[in-house]
């Protein structure tokens, strides 16, 4: 039944993701907006420029309650040691406008970052103007770019948001690793699975 669930849900993420009012950023288009200043939970302002790496830099859309984000959340901070590994920066976005007095409000991400010792930023996009830019689709939803910020990389984490050892293929840490060694990346995009950002459209 609980898997029953979650297919249900990604259904559910997918159709309620209207392109008719956002860009998607395409692979080997440069990443915009770098310069923007978010408030990371630490209470810093940070943008994608400062959290770019000689290699590169992950940008994930997640937020604090969605049930994939729960079920990836804790493969976050591995990602962020894999990244740091490959010099790739990484920097996590939370885009859920219109829950901003609930459950994805500024203190219930600072009360997430403590839970889960975050070891990486974690910052409001405000009115999801970075979201809209790129196109994130869902929570979790990864975009990957290498260090002249052209997209390499957009998609899932991997193939097993229900656990870290149900694992095949690992999309992202394999990208990253590309960067790092300076190749090629071999799969530059798959299908975000998660919950519809909760985003603002005007």
């Amino acid at each position: 039944m609980k898997r029953l669930v979650f297919i249900f849900a990604i259904f559910l993420s997918v159709s309620s993701f209207s392109a008719d009012n956002v860009k998607k950023l395409e692979v080997g288009e440069k990443a915009v907006l770098t310069e923007v200043k978010m408030k990371d939970v630490s209470g810093e302002l940070v943008s994608l420029s400062d959290a770019l790496k000689e290699n590169g830099l992950l940008v994930l859309f997640s937020c604090n309650q969605c049930p994939f984000v729960l079920r990836w959340e804790s493969r976050y901070n591995g990602i962020k040691e894999w990244a740091d590994k490959n010099k790739v920066g990484m920097i996590v976005l939370n885009s859920n406008y219109q829950k901003r007095n609930s459950d994805d409000s500024y203190e219930a991400m600072q009360a997430k970052a403590k839970e889960k010792a975050y070891r990486f930023n974690y910052v409001v996009d405000k009115e999801s103007v970075l979201a809209n830019a790129f196109g994130g689709q869902t929570t979790p939803h990864a975009f990957l770019f290498d260090g002249d910020l052209k997209l390499a990389y957009k998609g899932a984490i991997d193939d097993s948001y229900e656990s870290a050892e149900g694992v095949k293929e690992a999309y992202l840490k394999n990208a990253i690793a590309n960067l790092g060694a300076g190749e090629q990346v071999a799969v530059t995009e798959t299908k975000p699975v998660g919950c519809g950002i909760k985003r603002k459209v005007d």
